[in-house]
């Protein structure tokens, strides 16, 4: 099976065969794949003789044998590193005559026999695939492993041995979900790990924020081109954009730019973020004096900026807030928080490219040269509060200044940058009805809530909770009291008789007296009458 395949997970692991049959032929080949430097693929041993291949370095793969005339061994060595956990393949034959060992499409090295000598292996111990002889074992994954022409099961004698586990899918393929916000999930081969270096997260799955606290003054620059490069060779490079994405150059023209970030501030105007270029195109967010979100954008081709007014929301209400903005071509697509997204559109006579873009300025602009006159006006004191998670297609420059990176030379920073998260997550309110909610589409004509007056939904539910607890009390108390009076005047309101036995059956009050009392012989007249004077 070309497929049958075997993961080894351990440096000690490994598989154990009956015993390779190669005494004057052997023609043995496999696939393997790995991110470690070395390891044994396989070995057999004899008295003397022995058959071996094996990972020497990141980038040599070893055959070794000895039939009686000494150890003989052939090295490929690949000008790529061979422990990049992609799928390799070896093929190493040895007969009377020649040996010979070849991987991918390298080279074939050969080595021929000698004329006189031994020319028969013979070989007693088992076959392992994988560690052997207390040598460090192979980590990675070995397939299709076929021994003068027959195909060994890895998989089944995986299934039932310790640190080996039947097929190579790996752990990304169950796990990789777990690697948000765009971070890329590595094979391990005891586990996998989360890459969050193209992310503005941190954290073992890309999800802790990286933010910091900006005081009133304090900005932040990222420059697109490596500090010290000459303008001849940043007019010699584009950007990469699939790959490096600290390497930028003024010749640079961007059709398309993702941008996302969370911030948090209670004073406006302000500047959040600018993009400054080597041309006079530009980009910016803005929190105008209303508190009002506006993005804008100059790429040429019109004589004022493109705004974009978001006047719905006081932005500057001290709550985090998310911006994400995705621009392809002409077309602009903004979300803010939890709402859905909004779609706009350059005007037809803009031009759609960013021309060389220069550097990202967060907290306050400065740059040399000409700069937009509102973005000049709410320049002034500058942004004064938090900004998170900030990355500008795969550029995350609060990350690069506060982690230290490869991208770190390329961050200026003026004042003390104080890490923080900001608590830099919108907050959580389920979305509301197209008829109620003042940013859906088709009510435009809705009247806004006041900017500075909160929805009181939340005040409303905790006022409802609030009042059935002190409900509940106050009837627990009166009932209480109820109680306790009613034990404290069980007697009030009653009297005590000492009513004659027999009262019951008597025909009268006197008659029951009599009965009781045998002493009592006084005779009642009922025709007496007292007379009161």
């Amino acid at each position: 099976n070309y497929w049958n395949a075997a993961s080894f997970v351990t440096s000690s692991s490994y598989l154990h065969f009956s015993t390779f049959q190669g005494e004057t032929s052997a023609d043995i080949s496999f696939y393997f794949k790995t991110s470690a430097s070395d390891g044994v693929f396989l070995e057999n041993l004899g008295n003397t003789d022995f058959i071996k291949l094996e990972l020497k370095s990141a980038a040599e793969v070893s055959f070794s044998f000895d039939v009686g005339n000494g150890p003989v061994e052939i090295v490929v060595r690949s000008p790529n590193q061979l422990n990049d956990d992609q799928w390799h393949r070896v093929n190493a034959e040895r007969n009377v005559k020649q040996a010979s060992l070849q991987v991918d499409q390298l080279p074939l090295e050969v080595r021929k026999a000698p004329t006189e000598g031994h020319t028969r292996l013979e070989l007693y111990s088992q076959l392992y695939v994988g560690a052997a002889g207390g040598q460090r074992g192979f980590l990675g994954c070995i397939r299709s492993l076929r021994m003068n022409g027959v195909t060994l099961d890895l998989e089944e004698r995986a299934k039932v041995t310790p640190g080996v586990k039947p097929g190579c899918s790996g752990h990304c393929t169950s796990y990789g979900m777990y690697c948000a916000n765009g971070g890329k999930c590595v094979e391990k081969y005891n586990g996998y790990s989360c890459d969050c270096s193209k992310t503005a997260y941190d954290g073992p799955f890309c999800i802790k924020d990286v933010g910091a606290f900006f005081e009133e003054g304090m900005w932040l620059r990222y420059n697109f081109h490596s500090p010290g490069t000459s303008m001849k060779d940043l007019v010699s490079r584009t950007l990469l954009s699939s790959g490096d994405p600290e390497i930028t150059a003024p010749d640079l023209s961007l059709n398309k730019e993702e941008l996302s970030f969370s911030f948090s501030t209670t004073k406006s105007p302000c500047v959040l973020l600018y993009i400054s270029s080597y041309t006079q195109d530009f980009m910016a967010v803005l929190v105008k004096p209303s508190g009002n979100l506006q993005i804008r954008y100059s790429l040429g081709g019109t004589k004022e900026p493109y705004n974009i007014d978001v006047d719905h929301r006081n932005m500057a209400n001290g709550q985090p807030h998310t911006v994400n903005i995705t621009r392809n071509g002409r077309d602009i697509v903004l979300q803010l928080d939890h709402y859905p997204p909004t779609s706009y559109s350059l005007p037809t006579a803009s031009d759609t490219q960013f021309n060389s873009p220069k550097a990202l300025f967060l907290g306050k602009v400065i740059e040399i040269g000409k700069i937009d006159q509102d973005i000049y006006k709410y320049n002034t004191p500058g942004f004064t509060g938090c900004l998170s998670r900030v990355q500008f297609n795969q550029i995350a420059p609060l990350k690069a200044a506060l982690r230290p990176t490869n991208a770190s030379s390329h961050v200026h920073i003026q004042g003390e940058l104080v890490e923080s998260n900001c608590g830099a997550s919108p907050l959580t309110i389920p979305p509301m009805s197209a008829a109620t909610d003042p940013w859906h589409l088709d009510s435009a004509s809705a009247d806004f809530p006041y900017n500075g007056q909160a929805i009181g939904d939340g005040v409303n539910r905790n006022s409802a909770i609030i009042g059935g607890v002190i409900a509940v009390v106050i009837f627990t108390i009166l009932c209480t009291l109820v109680f306790l009076i009613r034990y404290m005047f069980r007697h009030k309101g009653t009297y005590h008789t000492n009513e004659a036995k027999g009262a019951e059956s008597a025909e009268s009050a006197d008659a029951a007296i009599m009965n009781n009392d045998p002493n009592f012989t006084e005779t009642i007249d009922e025709s007496k009458k007292e007379w009161l004077i």
